[in-house]
């Protein structure tokens, strides 16, 4: 057990999600007692396979378990099929209006279709894309956003507000129920914090069915990361959220490692190296600025959750190496001291610590999965 994972289990760090029944998106699950899974959305034209599959491929190796597709058009969901074989992760269909939409991106392989059923025309065109859905194995997510709630809700109330985004999501669902249809999950989304939490907070007490989160329309990734951290992270605390996406301005597969940074903050997944870093001042032996960014870029490829400690000085540094499974801590005359399980290990040179530090935590990684493969044959 690394150090990262013994402190999540204290009872202080014990977050207690909100009960949902589970859904399948593909071979994934959302909801229940499944992992909370991070998704985010291609941007490239879906009429060009090629470039699509590739960021569907970069967006899977930064370790989306999701990744939506819009299918705004025929050629889009022409050129689904293809998407879909080359895709190691399920994929979801982004449908809008159009009925034929939907029904064809099932048909294609989508493992989810993204649609209101109230926006996409009479009661037998919705009656068809939820076969078409049923017939395929395909989910469906419910997806409201307060820039585009229904007329009459806004007339009603005057203005978007939580009540109007829950009221639209409920309205949607119950057309699925009516059908005897409840693979699907709901978000309700604003670019304001406030009113998405609220909204969020409603849904939960009002439907028992997943939740996907997330802060719309965020803005470019420092502002929209701080954004989406708040909104996201204080539903997440409280135990809200099946499923999540980080809508940035920025290279989807940013949106992904926000996404896994913000779970891991919280203790509710672990993806890859978590680097604790001190912000650095006048004591510190080392550059820890330079020295954490090239960390992050050498390391990026580990996906083994442990946790690692770079630390300017001995005034933190011994403290934070007790509670990771490999640290560095500054000293004096050009070197520092590795830190191995919480205990002083060896002295290593400033002048090669990058190197050093890669090539430990690569060792730890592989160590951990060794361990991992080994530990069902011991039960056995």
């Amino acid at each position: 057990m690394t150090a990262e994972h013994h402190t999540s289990v204290r009872p202080w760090r014990a977050i207690h999600r909100r009960p949902s029944r589970k859904i399948r998106v593909g071979k994934v699950e959302v909801g229940g007692d499944a992992p909370i899974t991070v998704q985010s959305m291609t941007n490239t034209l879906t009429a060009d396979a090629a470039a699509t599959i590739d960021q569907v491929r970069q967006l899977a190796e930064a370790g989306a378990d999701i990744v939506r597709v819009s299918c705004p058009d025929e050629e889009s969901t022409g050129a689904f099929p293809a998407i879909v074989k080359a895709s190691s992760v399920p994929l979801v269909a982004d449908i809008h209006f159009h009925y034929r939409r939907g029904i064809e991106a099932a048909e294609a392989g989508a493992a989810c279709l993204r649609i209101n059923p109230g926006n996409i025309g009479n009661a037998g065109r919705v009656r068809d894309v939820i076969q078409a859905a049923r017939d395929n194995g395909c989910s469906m997510r419910i997806g409201v956003n307060a820039g585009s709630l229904e007329r009459d809700l806004l007339e009603q109330y005057g203005e978007p507000c939580p009540q109007a985004m829950v009221d639209s999501a409920l309205r949607h669902a119950r057309i699925l129920q009516d059908h005897d249809f409840h693979e699907f999950k709901i978000s309700v989304k604003a670019s304001d914090i406030f009113m998405t939490v609220a909204a969020y907070q409603m849904l939960a007490e009002a439907i028992d069915c997943p939740l996907h989160l997330g802060i719309t329309e965020a803005g470019a990734l420092r502002t929209g990361t701080v954004k989406s951290s708040i909104g996201m992270g204080s539903l997440l605390w409280a135990g809200i959220g099946d499923t999540i996406r980080v809508s940035l301005a920025a290279d989807p597969v940013e949106e992904v490692k926000v996404g896994f940074d913000m779970l891991k903050s919280l203790g509710l997944r672990h993806r890859g190296v978590n680097i604790i870093a001190c912000p650095s001042c006048a004591r510190q032996g080392f550059n820890v600025i330079q020295t954490v960014e090239a960390l992050e870029a050498r390391l990026a490829h580990i996906s083994t959750p442990l946790s690692l400690s770079i630390i300017g000085c001995v005034v933190n540094g011994p403290g934070e190496a007790l509670m990771t499974d490999l640290g560095f801590t500054g000293g004096g005359k050009g070197a520092g001291m590795v830190y191995m399980a919480g205990k002083q290990h060896h002295k290593q040179d400033n002048e090669g610590m990058v190197d050093h530090i890669v090539e430990l935590v690569e060792a730890k990684a592989a160590e951990i999965r060794a361990a991992e493969a080994a530990a069902p044959h011991a039960a056995q």
